[in-house]
């Protein structure tokens, strides 16, 4: 974080809120010119600040209502079967995320399917048949109180 100055964090909190924002208005908000702008959005592209752009989507839109949560725990924890669990999980489209943590199991799983008939298949017929998966527990999201991929900057 020490390497971004005031203005690189200015023009990023305008960018997360609105990556398709032009240069011109970015740098009206910004108080630059363009010119600067430009090569400051480019600066922070090739340090690796900015990874990319996308457009966010309204899940009930597109068929994916239901968030999930879920806990998984492994029958072994070895190199192996975390590159094995990894590459299987990168191949499902209905997780959105999927993190190895410290406690009492051993990853945790962000998904959305359409509803729980669709979880359900999800479940028997894709996760527990991962290599290594002994265990889960589900959450079944009822209210998404905050949901956000902007970073405080």
């Amino acid at each position: 974080m020490s390497a971004l100055d005031d203005t690189d964090r200015r023009l990023l909190r305008v960018l997360q809120a609105d990556g398709r924002i032009t240069n011109a208005e970015l740098a009206k908000r910004c108080n630059l010119s363009p010119a600067a702008t430009f090569d400051r959005v480019r600066r922070l592209r090739e340090r690796g600040f900015i990874t990319g752009y996308a457009a966010l989507l309204d899940p009930a839109k597109v068929d994916r209502a239901l968030l999930i949560f879920v806990e998984v725990v492994l029958d072994r924890t070895t190199g192996e079967v975390f590159e094995d669990f990894a590459a299987a999980v990168r191949r499902a489209p209905e997780v959105l995320e999927c993190h190895m943590v410290a406690g009492g199991f051993d990853y945790l799983i962000k998904a959305r399917v359409r509803d729980m008939d669709a979880y359900r298949s999800f479940l028997g017929d894709i996760l527990v048949k991962m290599p290594g998966v002994r265990e889960t527990r589900t959450y079944a999201v009822l209210e998404e109180v905050k949901s956000t991929v902007q970073l405080p900057l």
